[in-house]
Formats: structure tokens, C-alpha cells, sequence
């Protein structure tokens, strides 16, 4: 296989690189070359894909079997139409990783994989669904612009030759949201943890190199479709998952279990300053049945859990991104929300 991976240098992408090498494939990366470094084993294509005469140029160094794309989170739709465009004569197939924020009824409803997307036009530019100042409804600017981003690669590439993955939350080694690290170094740190909701409550993250697995797979596919790419429904747990947190970081913190209605009375921001916690009924009720048909499987989240401590630990430091700074609770505001539940 001759791949080209959009990205290739920092989480997703650098995992599906190397990965990609590990099989033995032939491997092109194509970026601006500002941040993260080349994988070994691969071919540095540097470039902006925003730009007309750099995907002329890329589209030069064809042809490939498939192109992964990992590096569109922050692109309008008229740009991934554009450089589908430019590749869809020397690639054979497109593997788009988009979100499960593309659905209408996310986070609010359960979804499946064949739930409604949210609408949006192939060549939308970035202000599109963009919502005034103000505004206090639901924010769906981002989840139009990655369905927007889905109709582009399709309508370059035709339904058949494109493979759609929506993951949901994303966690392992490499991390630069910093969901997971936060939740790493809370527990490190030990004492009394503010820990969200019920211990039971289930949750779907996946591990970031078996998403790159399934997007090679999916390089090799004969048939297109769109895949939910999500741990299975019950399986992983708040309580599971902060359990492992303490296990790794051998910490003697204590989990003290607080139910939403006490962290919205103390208005904790949902999903950012406790990470993975939200209440919207939808947002850990995604089915991803065909993914798993197609042959999608999701280690366990304790050793996403361990391996993300190791890496953490032993002096990994992820791609700085300005979301890192939006996570995680001030010491001194889970400190007050302790002791008030402790009176």
C-alpha cells in the first residue's frame, strides 16, 4: 500500500503514520511542517492544504492507494472539497476522520449510524453556521462544519471510495486535548477528588491507535460508508476509568462521588473542567455496531489508562494546543465544593 496521510506529526495522524509503517507501507505525510516532527519511516510533503499550488504540487507526487485525513478539525468544507478535488485523480480511496458532533441530535439523543447529520453544504466557508453573539442555545458551528467537510470528500470522491470514522472523545499516548493527562496528574496528586455523577455512569472513549488501526483497515476497504467509532455501550465506566487513573499513578486520592445537580449548583463547567463528565442524555449513547462488523476493535480504557501514565511519566509532552489550558477544575473551586459536601 502507498498511503498519504493529511497530518501525520501529532496524535491521530502521527499514529496512523506510524502504524502505517509497521504494516510496511509506503508512507507520505503532507503538512506545514509547524508543529510535532516527521514520523521515522515516512516522506515529508510539506505544504498548507489551503492552498491552490501546494495541492497542485502534492497531487504531483501521486499516485497512492488511499489518503487518511487527520488534519481537518479546524478547516471549512470548501477546503477539504478543494483538496479532495486535487487528489481524487491519484488517490484511490479517502478515509475522513470527521466526529459524532456531526449528528443532529448529539449530545442530546442516542445516536446511531444512521442517525440524521446536521446540514451544511459541501463548499461552506468557515463562518457558516456561525451563531451571533449572544447566543445561548447549543453551539453547532462545529458540527455543521465537519458535516459540511463529510458531503465534500464524498461528493469529490463518490460514496463507494470514501470511508466516514465519527469517533467521540479520543484518549492516549500523545494527547494534546489534555482530558486524560489532567484527569492523570488529579489522581497523582491524591487526597479527596471531586469525582462527577455516579461511579456507573458508562462512558466511550477510545484509544488513539486503535482509531488509526481502523482508518488503515478502512484503506484497504472495497465498499464506502460512515462509521461510529466508539467503545461499545455499558462496557467502560466513570468509576472504571478514575479507578485506573488512581491505580497507575499508585495514589492514595480519595473518590468522592458528587452528583450533577451539586457540580451544576456549583457551576462546573460540563466536559472541560471535569473532563469526560456531561449530563446530555445522548452523550455516551452512540451505538457503533457497523464499525465493529467492519471490524473495529477498542482495547480496554484502563490500558489506554496505563500507557497514557507511561508516557506522561516518563517525560511525553504533547503538541501544544490552546485547548490543554481549558481543562480541568482550580484547585481552590474542588476544594470549596469538598467542603461544602463534607459539613
Amino acid at each position: 500500500m502507498r498511503i498519504l496521510v493529511l497530518g501525520g506529526t501529532w496524535f491521530l495522524g502521527r499514529a496512523v503514520a506510524v502504524s502505517a509503517v509497521d504494516r510496511g507501507w509506503d508512507v507520505s505525510v503532507f503538512n506545514r511542517g509547524r508543529s510535532g516532527s516527521t514520523p521515522d519511516g515516512t516522506r515529508a510533503i510539506q505544504g498548507d492544504r489551503t492552498n491552490v499550488r501546494d495541492l497542485a504540487k502534492l497531487a504531483g507526487r501521486g499516485p497512492w492507494d488511499a489518503v487518511i485525513d487527520t488534519s481537518a478539525s479546524e478547516l471549512a468544507p470548501r477546503d477539504v472539497l478543494a483538496g479532495a478535488r486535487a487528489l481524487h485523480l491519484v488517490t484511490g480511496r479517502y478515509v475522513y476522520v470527521s466526529t459524532v458532533s456531526a449528528y443532529q441530535g448529539w449530545p442530546d439523543e442516542a445516536l446511531t449510524e444512521s442517525s440524521a447529520l446536521l446540514d451544511a453544504p459541501a463548499d461552506a466557508d468557515a463562518d457558516f453556521g456561525r451563531l451571533p453573539d449572544g447566543w445561548k442555545g447549543p453551539d453547532l458551528h462545529y458540527g455543521r462544519q465537519k458535516a459540511g467537510a463529510e458531503r465534500a470528500s464524498v461528493e469529490a470522491f463518490g460514496a463507494d471510495r470514501v470511508s466516514i470514522l465519527r469517533p467521540g472523545v479520543i484518549l492516549g499516548p500523545g494527547e494534546y486535548v489534555g482530558r486524560l493527562p489532567w484527569w492523570l496528574r488529579r489522581a497523582e496528586r491524591g487526597g479527596p477528588i471531586l469525582a462527577p455523577g455516579e461511579p456507573a455512569k458508562t462512558i466511550q472513549p477510545v484509544d488513539v491507535r486503535d482509531v488509526a488501526t481502523f482508518a488503515l483497515d478502512q484503506a484497504l476497504a472495497t465498499t464506502g460508508g460512515a462509521y461510529n467509532v466508539t467503545a461499545p455501550i455499558g462496557r467502560e465506566t466513570m468509576g472504571g476509568f478514575l479507578g485506573a487513573c488512581l491505580d497507575v499513578t499508585g495514589s492514595d486520592g480519595r473518590l468522592v462521588w458528587t452528583p450533577d445537580d451539586v457540580l451544576k449548583a456549583a457551576a462546573v463547567r460540563q466536559w472541560t473542567e471535569l473532563p469526560l463528565w456531561r449530563t446530555h442524555a445522548g452523550v455516551w449513547n452512540i451505538e457503533s455496531d457497523r464499525a465493529r462488523e467492519a471490524g473495529f476493535t477498542c482495547r480496554p480504557l484502563s490500558d489506554t489508562v496505563r500507557d497514557t501514565w507511561r508516557w506522561l511519566s516518563g517525560g511525553g509532552m504533547p503538541v501544544q494546543h490552546p485547548r490543554w489550558a481549558k481543562h480541568g477544575i482550580d484547585p481552590a473551586k474542588e476544594a470549596a465544593i469538598l467542603a461544602g459536601l463534607c459539613r
